[in-house]
C-alpha cells in the first residue's frame, strides 16, 4: 500500500472512531509500526488527526465539518476524474475564477499546465498552479483579502470586492453541499459571499462536486440552482433530479 493509500485509509479510520493505536494502523494498512509512526506526525502536521501516545486521535466530533487536511485525503479518485472534466470545459486563454478547497486544488493541479488567467481563491491552489511546466503556465491573479488557517482561502471584504471588480470567462465553484431545492451552499457566510462575487462576475458557472456532497447539510446559501450552467460529479442524478436540471438548462458532466 502506498503513502497516499495508506494516510486515506487512517483518515478514514478517524472519521469513524475517536481514536486509534498504531498497532491498529499497522493490522489495517500492512505497513511496518515506524512507517505509520512517521504517517501520523505527517497528518497531525497537515491537521487531519491529533497525535497521542501510542497512536493518535481524531480531530472531528461527530456531525462536525472535517477540516482541510481530512477532505484533501476523501473522495480522491472522485475528484481526479471531476479535475480532469473541468480541465476539458475551459479553453486555451480562458480568464478563470477558482473556488478554494480540496477540489478546487485538484483542479488547479490540471489547470497549471494551461495558457490561462486564473484567480485562485487559496494559497493551495497558487501553489498548486505554481508547480514549473515546460511549455504554457496560467498567468495568476490574486484575490488578497484575509487568510483563513488550515483552509489557506482568501476571505473578507477586500477579497470580494478585487473578485467582483474583474470579469471572468467562467466561474469554477466548490460548494460544500447542494441539492435542487436550495441550490449551492456553503458552511459560513463569509465562504458563501466569496463565492457568490465569483460566480456573479462570470459568463459561464461550472459546479464541480463529489457525490458526497449532493444533498448534505450547510447553513450558507451560496446561490439557487438556476444560476448553475454545468455541473461536473461521480455521481449520476435520478431520473426525477436530471428532469429538474434539464427544466433549468443545467448540463450534468458525468466524470
Amino acid at each position: 500500500m502506498g503513502t497516499a493509500d495508506r494516510h486515506r485509509l487512517i483518515g478514514e479510520l478517524l472519521r469513524t472512531r475517536e481514536q486509534a493505536t498504531v498497532d491498529e494502523l499497522v493490522d489495517a494498512t500492512g505497513a511496518s509500526g515506524a512507517t505509520i509512526r512517521r504517517d501520523l506526525e505527517i497528518l497531525a502536521a497537515n491537521g487531519v488527526l491529533k497525535r497521542v501516545h501510542g497512536g493518535a486521535r481524531s480531530l472531528l466530533a461527530r456531525g462536525d465539518n472535517p477540516g482541510y487536511g481530512q477532505r484533501e485525503l476523501e473522495d480522491h479518485q472522485a475528484k481526479t476524474r471531476i479535475a480532469e472534466a473541468v480541465d476539458g470545459l475551459i479553453n486555451d486563454r480562458e480568464h478563470v475564477w477558482l473556488d478554494s478547497g480540496s477540489t478546487a486544488t485538484e483542479i488547479a493541479r490540471r489547470l497549471g499546465k494551461r495558457e490561462l488567467t486564473v484567480m485562485p481563491m487559496s494559497l493551495h491552489g497558487v501553489e498548486a498552479l505554481s508547480v514549473p511546466h515546460s511549455g504554457r503556465a496560467p498567468q495568476l491573479i490574486l484575490p488578497g483579502g484575509s487568510l483563513i488557517p488550515g483552509e489557506q482561502s482568501f476571505r473578507g471584504p477586500m477579497a470580494e470586492a478585487n473578485v467582483r471588480s474583474l470579469r471572468f470567462d467562467t466561474a469554477v465553484v466548490t460548494p460544500c453541499a447542494l441539492n435542487l431545492k436550495d441550490g449551492l451552499l456553503a458552511h459560513d457566510l463569509d465562504d458563501a459571499a466569496v463565492k457568490r462575487a465569483g460566480l456573479e462576475s462570470a459568463a459561464r458557472v461550472v459546479v464541480a462536486s463529489a457525490g458526497s456532497k449532493w444533498n448534505a447539510s450547510a447553513v450558507a446559501l451560496v446561490a439557487a440552482m438556476d444560476a448553475v450552467d454545468v455541473i461536473v460529479t461521480d455521481q449520476k442524478p435520478s431520473p426525477e433530479d436530471l428532469a429538474r436540471l434539464n427544466k433549468l438548462s443545467v448540463e450534468v458532466v458525468i466524470a
